[in-house]
């Protein structure tokens, strides 16, 4: 089985960017476990001086979370044309302790609006370098998403949107072998 963290930029309630990732929990190939991270919202505020043991007991989990995964996949929303300031303190948090390290690494960009968030995944690019992460470039997609194709459950119905998602997961998990 393949490990795949799965990890929203967005905190926000009904956020497409959570929805993308729960779905792709349930369609999950097989072969693939995926798992949906819950760390963004209970970091602290990252400061290299307490990147030091011991260390804060969500830091911990984070990082235990990416470290007994195979892979990691993200999917963010932009906000004031940059990564929303929770996310980049969660990708702040996963430089010092290495877990993340030639990780495989992808994104879905779920934005639907005109801009495609493209500040946003370019920057995530940028920030997923200096961690030395492995970039999947053929697991990187942009599949735009309305907020009414998420239904009442917080998922997406549209089976084709399903199967891109699904697709993804598969490019991800065939690059962790």
């Amino acid at each position: 089985m393949t490990s795949i963290l799965l990890i929203s930029g967005s905190l926000r309630a009904g956020s497409t960017n959570a929805a993308v990732l729960d779905t792709a929990r349930t369609v999950a190939p097989d072969g693939v476990t995926a798992t949906l991270s819950t760390d963004l919202g209970g970091l602290p505020h990252f400061n290299p001086d307490d990147d030091v043991e011991p260390l804060d007991p969500a830091v911990v989990h984070l990082r235990a979370s990416i470290g007994a995964a195979d892979a990691v996949l993200f999917s963010t929303p932009e906000y004031a044309g940059a990564l929303p300031g929770s996310f980049k303190n969660l990708l702040d948090w996963c430089i010092g302790g290495g877990e993340i390290y030639e990780k495989p690494v992808a994104w879905i960009n779920a934005s639907a609006g005109g801009s495609e968030a493209v500040n946003a995944y370019d920057s995530l690019r940028k920030v997923l370098g200096y961690a030395g992460t492995r970039i999947v470039e053929a697991a990187c997609a942009h599949i735009p998403i309305q907020r009414d194709a998420v239904g009442a459950d917080g998922l997406i119905g549209d089976p084709a949107i399903r199967e891109q998602i699904r697709s993804v997961l598969t490019v991800l998990r065939d690059a962790t072998g």
